[in-house]
């Protein structure tokens, strides 16, 4: 499947003399692209997994020093890091944090060496580092599960993105036979999601979606259950993850529109939970949009302190969760979860663009889902699940600040309104916001 990363990486190897870290959760495609990315952009290419090659993690624990490792991690990989238009992959590099520290190292003595570093908990090994981390000596790129437009991609409908790019800048409704064909791809993707294996089973099953195996997501939920075990303090600690990541679709559907521990558990308080929600978030399971008191630049200059929401890395996760069915969408039957899917959805499309996730709330007044900095100011956004036009938490926010324009997502075609100054984008086309 071809991945938008691949051009960053790309990127990297022209400009960029330091090891790449690629961060993101289990099962979003990271050892598959970048085990291709090496494969076809360097003649020398060699690859270590650190759970089993654990001689290497070995190595990194003796006290010698990094003159004398590095001497000896060629020697074990029969590899020539130095050699021109060569390449090592070291997959699994949570296992020794040792290694990561000699990154350091290897960048400033060899700074020619092309070295990329993964791993499905990296992110939370990162966090939890007792060696010095290399700062300012490593690149650090993150990635995600498919994005709709890496959907198109993978079915083969690259056309369709053009179409929905030039719609998108033009303004410009689109036909109305091709808003229902890319609607009805969007309603796939929501019980699809972008796990690469579970798209995979998509297009192998001739694009039917009742043919997809449900296993294949409960299977990746099972193992992030599995993996919450691993890398934590204790195992209350992970017992606290374990429930939190089981809350989350209540408190998506939450009335309050904030996180709230009690949802986790029964008198639970921030302070007792804190560790086990940094958890989630640094192992890319989950992703958090903070609260705004003052949608002014820089909106983190004015984060509601403990106000937050949260949603699941994929959409694809969260409707198996609830377990929907694709006929449950389109015969909108699922109440207000209908909502809570479409705004999981556009968080996860934000998140694979690199936007930030804020929102604002006027208390019990108005909510607007989704904030975004660029260069005309700030952007209210708003979702809805359905081409419902009526709008007054956006219209009390207008009203209030003044925007110079403002976003509303939906089901509705595209389309500018002058005198509201509201620009209408369909929900397949969340990805072309930046």
């Amino acid at each position: 499947m071809r991945r938008k990363i691949y051009d960053k990486l790309l990127f990297w190897k022209e400009k960029e003399t330091k090891p790449l870290i690629i961060l993101g959760a289990r099962q979003v495609g990271k050892t598959y692209i970048i085990d291709e990315f090496c494969r076809n952009e360097f003649e020398n290419y060699k690859m270590v997994n650190l759970l089993v090659n654990r001689d290497i993690v070995d190595l990194y624990q003796e006290n010698i020093n990094s003159t004398e490792k590095f001497k000896q991690l060629k020697l074990l990989l029969n590899f020539d890091l130095e050699k021109d238009n060569s390449i090592l992959f070291v997959d699994e590099a949570q296992e020794s944090e040792e290694f990561i520290s000699d990154l350091k190292f290897i960048n400033e003595n060899y700074p020619n060496i092309k070295i990329i570093v993964a791993g499905s908990l990296l992110g939370i090994k990162l966090k939890r580092l007792s060696k010095p981390f290399p700062v300012g000596k490593v690149i650090i790129y993150y990635m995600y599960p498919l994005d709709f437009e890496e959907f198109l991609m993978a079915i083969d409908r690259i056309d369709l993105i053009n179409e929905i790019k030039e719609h998108y800048h033009s303004n410009q409704e689109m036909p109305n036979l091709i808003h229902n064909l890319l609607l009805n791809y969007y309603y796939v993707f929501l019980i699809c999601g972008g796990m690469p294996e579970n798209v995979k089973s998509y297009i192998d099953n001739k694009q039917d979606v009742s043919k997809i195996n449900s296993n294949i997501l409960e299977s990746i939920s099972i193992a992030y259950i599995d993996d919450m075990k691993r890398y934590v303090k204790s195992n209350e600690e992970s017992i606290k993850i374990g429930k939190i990541y089981r809350s989350i679709p209540s408190q998506l559907a939450n009335n309050s529109r904030k996180f709230q521990y009690s949802k986790v558990e029964i008198g639970a308080r921030g302070i007792n939970y804190e560790s086990a929600l940094n958890w989630l978030v640094n192992s890319g399971f989950v992703m958090l949009s903070d609260s705004i008191k003052n949608p002014e630049k820089p909106l983190k200059g004015y984060v509601e302190d403990g106000v937050f929401k949260i949603y699941l890395s994929d959409v694809g996760l969260l409707t198996r969760m609830l377990n929907l069915k694709y006929n449950d969408l389109i015969n909108d039957v699922i109440g207000i979860y209908k909502g809570v899917i479409v705004e999981n959805y556009v968080a996860q499309q934000f998140i694979s663009n690199n936007i930030p996730l804020n929102y604002w709330r006027s208390t019990n007044i108005a909510e607007i889902d989704f904030l975004i900095e660029n260069k005309d100011g700030v952007i209210p956004i708003e979702v809805k699940s359905s081409n419902n036009n009526k709008s007054k938490s956006l219209n009390t926010y207008i009203n209030k600040y003044n925007p110079p324009y403002s976003i509303r997502i939906s089901t509705k075609n595209f389309g500018y309104n002058d005198q509201n100054k509201i620009k209408s984008i369909p929900l397949y086309a969340t990805f072309c916001v930046e």
